[in-house]
């Protein structure tokens, strides 16, 4: 079923293996704009999985958006000898490499010193997410802007990558100017629509003339912003008509930087439905004649394959994917697609990692970001019994760790299904995805030697069979009720809500500390059961400590399902129908009169049921996940892969 998939395919000059790309994406891997050794070998390991194509993060080019510490900076000649080396470590695996070119224009949300940076655009039309009024670019300005972008693209030819990509996409300054909602120019390069591509036409001409007809030169566009004020799409289908005898491919994604309701489609969580970009790929593909590639909440190798079948694209874009599994490429050719690896949308490490300016990186897959800072599962000096207490993520990270390193690995899971917390997460409304977490570790546990027995407790007895030569705790958290009086008031834990172990009324406030996916998905939950819901959240807003664009996501759900939200309210205790909290800043009260039931969200604690054992065993103990600390899934797993590397 994957023969198409993985049938070459020519883009313009440049031959590529099979129908699979690594779209651009930020890694935070690059320091001071420059190539590092660690963005080679992170883009080596995808290449070296198999992938047809790599197209790199988005570069800049101009003093006006440069952000060395943010984006590779291609506007002076020291980006040359870095990309040289990245494109031939991937070429040696047989992978070409395209640099894509990009200014964001409005859509500034750094600085370099703490100031406000001033913007450019097309027009001074504000910007809704980043609240930014930019400056209309002058004339002079656009000309050395194409000037600009020309030159970067000479960079990129002089350092051998295989081509180019310009962004013209997700609201960033070329869409900018290709709007009629965000240029007002009177000049020629606006109005028309004509004039509103003049800036665009003129980079792809000099791009092409610098570059030759040797290297490939592909626009990346976007049919829809998924935002009100987004660029229509039949203008972005006219424009493709218009450039597609300059350029070599097309390549589709969603959403737009300039509004929240735009973003959440550019890096889409796992409630937006799988592929939904394929039919806008499929519009263009109509219009053009030639190559049409799509990016976009794609993470089977069945569903890439469909749309490659159908006609709808010819290449298919998977950047989370491939950052939780970079073999998926090799994996899907060997038969092997039960071992994939599957990303499950959680936008955590990832996309989290990145906007907070921290290196890419994977829950599942701690590797991805740090491939030269962790080492790999390597042989051990010599074989150890170990025993690994507790079957979440951490626990199964450890075992399959430790096994493959070849150690004699006996996990204990004390109830009949192996996965912790995450079974909680997946039983929420539209989380079920998140369970591929368990089901892709669990996949590896059984194909690994780790003897895994279920519904089996440690006991001393148990211990003193084994003989465990290190012991993995990984037993988890516990919930707990916070420290307030309450008297009158039925009050339970979100985690008892969850698991369907609570009866709860018609009016229900929710007391929430952790800010996180319990009290969103409690929320949600007992509104889609016909409950009155109130969520006061501790936070600056509700799921204040899970990525932004999840939780945005979310709150927007929650909107829709007439949840009432309010933020920096501190739980001070309920009585007789009603709940009393406190606002973290101005200390005023704040009630909720009748209320039938409060379910808390509050700090979990660690569990210490084996403490007894441990005391009396002459072996080595490491702690991980949440029987450390109680954190989330990333460090739990991370904490396993560290554990199981670590014994020896």
């Amino acid at each position: 079923m994957f023969d198409t998939l993985l049938s070459p395919l020519q883009l313009g000059p440049t031959r590529v293996r099979n129908r699979i790309f690594n779209p651009p994406h930020g890694t935070t891997l690059g320091r001071h704009g420059q190539v590092t050794d660690d963005l080679v070998a992170y883009h080596r390991t995808r290449a070296r999985g198999g992938v047809g194509l790599i197209v790199l993060e988005g570069m800049t080019l101009h003093p006006s958006y440069g952000f060395a510490e943010s984006f590779l900076y291609a506007g002076d000649d020291r980006i040359v000898d870095g990309l040289g080396r990245l494109g031939e470590a991937c070429r040696t695996e047989g992978t070409p490499v395209l640099g894509q070119l990009f200014h964001a224009g409005r859509g500034v949300r750094l600085s370099h010193d703490g100031s406000r940076p001033l913007s450019y655009s097309a027009s001074d039309i504000p910007d809704q997410r980043y609240r930014v009024v930019p400056v209309p670019m002058p004339v002079d300005m656009v000309q050395e802007m194409i000037e600009s972008y020309v030159a970067a693209a000479g960079r990129l030819a002089d350092a051998e990558l295989d081509g180019i990509e310009i962004l013209a996409s997700m609201g960033y300054l070329i869409a900018q100017f290709l709007n009629p909602h965000t240029n007002r120019r009177e000049d020629d390069y606006g109005g028309s629509l004509d004039n509103r591509m003049r800036l665009l036409r003129e980079i792809v001409e000099g791009c092409r003339q610098r570059i030759g007809t040797q290297r490939t030169l592909g626009l990346r566009i976007t049919l829809d912003e998924k935002t009100e004020a987004g660029l229509p799409a039949e203008d972005m289908i006219e424009v493709c008509r218009r450039l597609q005898s300059l350029v070599d491919y097309f390549s589709v994604i969603s959403g737009s930087s300039a509004a929240p309701d735009g973003w959440i489609h550019v890096f889409p969580p796992m409630s937006v439905p799988p592929g939904f970009v394929a039919d806008d790929a499929a519009r263009l593909r109509a219009e053009v004649d030639k190559p049409v590639l799509v990016a976009g909440r794609i993470n089977q190798p069945q569903l890439a394959a469909e749309i490659v079948e159908q006609g709808k694209a010819d290449m298919i874009g998977l950047a989370r994917a491939l950052i939780a599994d970079p073999e998926f490429v090799n994996k899907m050719a060997a038969g092997r697609i039960d071992d994939i690896r599957a990303c499950v949308g959680c936008n955590q490490a990832c996309v989290g990692h990145r906007l907070a300016h921290f290196p890419v990186s994977c829950i599942q897959n701690p590797y991805s970001g740090r491939e030269q800072r962790l080492p790999p599962a390597a042989p051990a000096r010599r074989s150890r019994r170990v025993v690994v207490i507790g079957g979440g993520p951490a626990g199964m990270r450890a075992a399959v760790t430790a096994a493959t390193r070849g150690h004699a690995v006996t996990l204990l899971e004390q109830s009949a299904r192996l996965g912790g917390q995450v079974n909680l997460a997946e039983a929420l409304p539209g989380r079920a995805e998140f369970g591929g977490v368990t089901s892709n570790l669990r996949r590896e546990l059984e194909a690994s030697t780790v003897d895994v027995r279920l519904a089996t407790p440690a006991d001393a007895a148990l211990l003193r069979e084994l003989a465990p030569d290190s012991v993995v705790v990984a037993t988890g958290a516990t919930t707990r009720l916070p420290e307030v009086e309450v008297d009158g008031t039925h009050m339970v834990d979100a985690w008892t809500v969850i698991r369907g172990e609570a009866r709860v009324g018609k009016n229900v406030v929710i007391a929430d500390w952790s800010c996180d996916w319990n009290g969103l998905g409690v929320a949600e939950r007992l509104a889609r059961d016909g409950h009155h819901v109130r969520l006061l959240s501790g936070g600056s807003v509700a799921g204040e400590s899970i990525q932004a664009i999840v939780r945005d996501h979310w709150i927007g759900v929650l909107h829709g399902l007439g949840v009432e939200m309010t933020p920096y309210a501190h739980f001070f205790g309920a009585m007789d129908g009603s709940a009393f909290f406190q606002h973290m800043s101005s200390g005023e009260a704040i009630v909720c009169d009748a209320v039938d039931t409060v379910v808390t969200c509050y700090a979990a604690q660690v569990r210490r049921d084996c403490d007894p054992l441990l005391a009396g065993l002459d072996c080595e103990v490491i702690r991980v996940g949440d029987a450390l600390a109680p954190r989330t899934v990333e460090e739990a797993v991370l904490d396993g892969l560290r554990a199981g590397l670590a014994i020896e």
